[in-house]
């Protein structure tokens, strides 16, 4: 969606309001297709003293299994944006700066960029996941499982050997 802001550039004190869907359930992301339900934009677009805002907040659900146990999880992300408008800008570019060269905003471009951008690197059930156990693959969440965790790996088992002589031998 493109929204013609010449009205806001020219008129000081113009505000308008805007609230946007963008479907993204074709989005990849790591093998996965996270972002089933459509991401969603609210705020206002303003002109204050020849300043140009945009100030909104993007909320997305991001659906994947759990990094740890592989629950399939969704959560709600928020993310709130604040940026100036300009036509064009002189030296070098900002990350609060978004640059309408012909006084048009591509909501769809925006929308994808910043969601993209705030994406979690780490996708969890909770904060307090255990995972599965590595040994026989039981959610960890649901209870313990009685594999022995205290193993010693088979590479150093030569050294635990070597321990167990010595102390025979005091």
């Amino acid at each position: 969606m493109i929204i013609d802001l010449k009205h806001i550039f020219v008129n000081d004190n113009s505000v308008l309001p805007i609230e946007y869907k963008l479907d993204m359930s074709s989005f990849e992301f790591m093998g996965q297709y996270p972002l089933k339900k459509p991401v969603t934009i609210k705020g206002i677009i303003s002109n204050k003293a020849s300043l140009v805002r945009l100030e909104a907040s993007i909320v997305y659900t991001f659906e994947a299994p759990c990094d740890r146990c592989g629950k399939d999880t969704a959560r709600k992300h928020t993310l709130t944006i604040d940026k100036s408008l300009a036509v064009s800008i002189e030296g070098e570019e900002s990350d609060t700066i978004l640059i309408t060269p012909d006084m048009k905003l591509d909501l769809d471009e925006l929308l994808y960029s910043e969601t993209v951008v705030s994406l979690p690197m780490k996708h969890l059930c909770s904060e307090e996941c255990k995972g599965i156990c590595f040994k026989c693959g039981k959610n960890l969440n649901e209870g313990e499982c009685g594999c022995c965790v205290k193993e010693i790996d088979p590479r150093l088992s030569a050294l635990a050997e070597l321990l167990n002589d010595n102390s025979d031998d005091n």
